[in-house]
């Protein structure tokens, strides 16, 4: 079963356009596929908590936020 946030994020990829990630699976997917070359701090914590919590390491919620944090670094979110 894959991993739900209780609200997806909307953001704008640099490839795809407007992405909704629902889940710490598709957020470290867009991490890793989809994420403009701006890549700070944000971003290296995303990835290591988007890939904690896909492992069920970290809470789901907890990796929401700090990608959100990340998108914003990166100037992508609405």
């Amino acid at each position: 079963m894959t991993m739900k946030w209780n609200e997806p994020v909307k953001i704008e990829a640099p490839i795809s356009g407007e992405v909704q990630v629902n889940g710490p699976f598709e957020a470290l997917a867009v991490l890793l596929d989809e994420w403009p070359d701006l890549r700070g701090p944000g971003y290296v914590r995303a990835r290591s908590l988007c890939r904690a919590a896909v492992a069920g390491r970290k809470d789901a919620e907890e990796a929401r936020e700090i990608f959100i944090t990340a998108a914003k670094e990166a100037n992508i979110i609405h």
